[in-house]
């Protein structure tokens, strides 16, 4: 944990100098006009708001491993095996169907969005008969509990 936040703390360092790289770049670029003017706000946008999700996750990761008092993950450790990280993940339904009509849900808004309005509709009750049908997919049927 201690070296993902290590690497994620770089990358802010690096996405502010490339900032910093970038605005003087423009600036020189266009050295006729003002220096406002000259500068490319988009990209100079992108990269700041790059630099603050980086710095983010970088933070966001340093106080999980503060909270876990030190302890190094699994993956940390040079003695770990695979089983050491290996946890429960749940309960999955390998033949379950419900999950590809919840992903045509949004497939068909998205697509509705783009083209044809009145598909929203259809969109919205795929979703709800999805949710309802991955929700309630154990209480009838084969595997009812």
């Amino acid at each position: 944990m201690k070296s993902q936040a290590v690497i994620w703390w770089v990358l802010t360092a690096f996405f502010a100098l490339m900032t910093a790289v970038y605005i003087v770049w423009n600036v020189v670029a266009h050295g006729v006009t003002p220096w406002y003017e000259g500068l490319e706000w988009v990209g100079t946008a992108t990269l700041l708001f790059t630099t603050f999700m980086s710095g983010m996750i970088g933070f966001f990761v340093e106080k999980i491993h503060r909270s876990q008092k030190g302890l190094d993950l699994p993956e940390d450790r040079l003695d770990a095996r695979t089983e050491d990280g290996d946890f429960e993940q749940g309960e999955f339904s390998p033949w379950s169907w419900w999950p590809l009509v919840l992903a045509s849900a949004p497939a068909v808004g998205v697509i509705a969005l783009a083209t044809a309005h009145f598909l929203i509709p259809l969109a919205a009750g795929l979703l709800v008969v999805g949710l309802v049908g991955w929700v309630y997919e154990y209480y009838r049927g084969n595997f009812a509990r």
